[in-house]
């Protein structure tokens, strides 16, 4: 005989498959959207909200990888999804970035897209080559950038270490003195820059945290705003006397624009409970992250004021895209 108590069990157990449908979601999984190839920071972050996400919804959350075009592709495709809440996509400084160096996107960042949450930041580092470079402090590396030609490697014009190249440019007063030399991706650069092949970078930390940790790297200053766990004993550019310095390469997760309002604040809800999950917090600390979390409000401000920001930047310094 059923009792009552099996039948509310069996009717919950039968409701499973449509409970995203009742809070607003599509049923048949959502697809989170990165623009970078597997195994990169992004992806990383991506991979272990999804899965936190996943368990929560009790339905697939796909990462789809769409790597390539500056990142222009993967954006353009979730630009172009249904306005469902199906779709997510992953962002970093470089889309803000984009917003100005490829005005004729097949899309519009600011339109086309609603921020959900920045997940979280991570640093870039000052380095030299520890075996050849005089620099043993971020003070000497600007008083050679002023007196001698050095060259500075980057993982590509516009991205996050190509500002911070501009930016220690900027901050020496010789512009012209510190050569731009764009790899295609941060470990080529990192690996030239331990060769002794380049004079300096503006680094992710975690794509030259081995060769620091390794001796081949000697890091002079962090660009945070707070020294960070990783690295303890190097300075932030702010207390080295150089705010100016300060840029973090960044990741948020977005939607579109046109989805709803109500499947937009189930979304944040759910982005937000699966990036605060102690155990997802705790892995992508140990990937070098500073988590936050934000809601919408504070995270469409923050980005908003980052697109800003580096328009400014891409403009004066004449930034343009990779040939």
């Amino acid at each position: 005989m059923i009792n009552r108590r099996t039948t509310l069990g069996l009717a919950a157990t039968l409701a499973l498959p449509g409970l995203a449908r009742a809070q607003g979601l599509p049923d048949r999984g959502l697809r989170y959207v990165v623009p970078f190839p597997p195994g990169g920071l992004t992806d990383i972050m991506a991979r272990l909200v999804a899965q936190k996400m996943s368990e929560n919804l009790r339905q697939p959350v796909v990462v789809d990888n769409r790597a390539g075009g500056n990142a222009l592709i993967g954006a353009d495709v979730a630009a172009k999804a249904a306005p469902d809440g199906g779709t997510l996509l992953a962002i970093t400084l470089t889309h803000a970035v984009n917003y100005t160096l490829f005005p004729n996107a097949p899309y519009n960042f600011r339109r086309d897209f609603a921020t959900l949450s920045v997940l979280g930041s991570l640093p870039l580092v000052v380095v030299v080559n520890a075996e050849k470079s005089p620099a043993r402090d971020l003070a000497t590396l600007l008083r050679l950038v002023r007196t001698e030609q050095m060259n500075g490697g980057t993982s590509g014009n516009g991205s996050p270490p190509h500002l911070g190249l501009e930016l220690l440019r900027r901050a020496a007063g010789a512009r012209d003195n510190l050569v731009h030399v764009p790899y295609r991706g941060g470990a080529p650069s990192v690996t030239d820059l331990a060769a002794g092949n380049l004079d300096v970078m503006v680094s992710n930390l975690p794509e030259c945290l081995a060769q620091i940790r390794g001796g081949r790297l000697r890091p002079l200053a962090i660009t945070s705003a707070e020294r960070h766990p990783l690295v303890p004993d190097v300075p932030t550019v702010r207390e080295l006397g150089q705010p100016a310095l300060e840029i973090t390469n960044w990741t948020a997760v977005l939607t579109q624009a046109a989805t709803p309002a109500p499947v937009r604040a189930r979304l944040e809800a759910e982005v937000q409970k699966a990036i605060h999950d102690p155990d997802t917090t705790r892995r992508a600390q140990e990937g070098g992250f500073q988590v936050l979390g934000w809601d919408a409000a504070r995270s469409t401000q923050f980005v908003n004021a980052e697109t800003d920001r580096w328009a400014t930047l891409v403009r004066e310094a004449n930034i343009r895209p990779d040939a």
